[in-house]
């Protein structure tokens, strides 16, 4: 089966062979060993200037998002959320259920935000950091990061990107973001129950000062002790191997690959008259959201193209009648492509 949708992704036969390693006690050194491993490979590839530590924990993505957005505040702080998505308006759930005092910028779903309505937002005494979706996989959408964090850190606010679902499918420029939130599954090619947070190493100094709002998911906790929970030792073992490979083809070699692969099945969406829910210039390289087809509903679609062994995504929220998803994460290939626009063909009666 052909994954489609934007994680869990397809992923190679070596990562699939990790889980076999065997049994490990987590308490041993040879899971240190495999953290060590992990961390360090997550910042060769990431964060290779220095600076940053990398704080591992299992969960999915957004267990190591709510980690981030719960602890980057002071007793007395507020977050900026920038929303325009499904996930924008997670982090501001996540800060609503922590009771954190947090204002959110909104804009529509398929637009980038109104960066001076969120220079307004920061200006205010009370504002801590800014909370911003790298890629707001709503709709595919590629946030202006780097506009957001220069604002930020110019008037000395924490910048926190959620780039769950954009590490090593688009560029992002760490160094310019103090805490980053990453996962095994979606453009890294590893498997669900492994995230993680890239943190400037003198701002988990800070947040060790900070009141502890979760104790599984406290980024403090996890630098004092690296592992204080039982963690997915064998999905361990696929991260360690899934960013062995990702080394091995290099971030932006891997980054080109998805937008090479997005370039391929936007022509063939267009060859077929789908209409793009976003212009070019704001489509991520790793996502692709189209307007479903007069007379076929989503269920219809889905169906007939896993019939033909692929797999595609509905909308989210406002969107969910009137759109679907097509993803072009994982180990996958030119010919997957190819074969995937013959099967749309098929179940568009073409």
């Amino acid at each position: 089966m052909i994954l489609l949708n934007p994680g869990p992704v397809n992923v190679s036969p070596r990562v699939t062979a990790a889980l076999g390693r065997g049994d490990l006690c987590h308490r041993e050194v040879e899971f240190a060993t495999l953290l060590d491993s992990i961390r360090a490979r997550l910042l060769a590839a990431f964060a290779p200037a220095g600076g940053f530590t990398a704080v591992v924990l299992t969960g999915s993505g957004t267990a190591a998002l709510e980690a981030a957005v719960t602890s980057v505040l002071s007793a007395r702080g507020r977050l900026v959320v920038v929303a325009n998505g499904v996930y924008g308006e997670r982090i501001a759930a996540m800060a609503g259920a922590a009771r954190l005092p947090h204002t959110v910028v909104e804009s529509p779903w398929t637009a980038p935000p109104d960066l001076d309505a969120v220079d307004r937002a920061l200006a205010a005494p009370d504002v801590e950091a800014v909370a911003v979706v790298h890629h707001e996989t709503t709709t595919g959408l590629r946030n202006p990061v780097a506009e957001v964090a220069r604002m930020a850190r110019s008037r000395g606010k924490l910048v926190l990107v959620d780039s769950i679902s954009g590490l090593a499918g688009d560029p992002l420029d760490v160094d310019g973001a103090d805490l980053v939130v990453g996962t095994a599954n979606k453009c890294i090619q590893g498997l669900p129950g492994m995230a993680f947070v890239l943190v400037r190493e003198a701002v988990m100094e800070r947040l060790a000062t900070h009141p502890r709002r979760s104790l599984y998911l406290s980024l403090a906790t996890y630098a004092e002790t690296k592992v204080p929970f039982t963690p997915a030792v064998q999905v361990a073992y696929a991260l360690d191997e899934a960013l062995a490979e990702l080394l091995e083809e290099g971030v932006a070699a891997r980054v080109r690959r998805y937008a090479a692969a997005a370039a391929l099945l936007r022509a063939g969406f267009e060859r077929r008259g789908l209409r793009f829910v976003l212009p070019p210039e704001l489509r991520s390289n790793s996502i692709t959201a189209l307007g479903l087809p007069a007379g076929l509903g989503y269920r219809e679609l889905h169906d007939g193209l896993k019939e033909r062994g692929f797999v595609v995504y509905e909308g989210q929220g406002r969107l969910q009648r009137d759109i679907f998803r097509v993803a072009n994460m994982g180990h996958l290939t030119t010919a997957d492509f190819e074969r995937f626009l013959v099967a749309l063909d098929a179940v568009l009666g073409r």
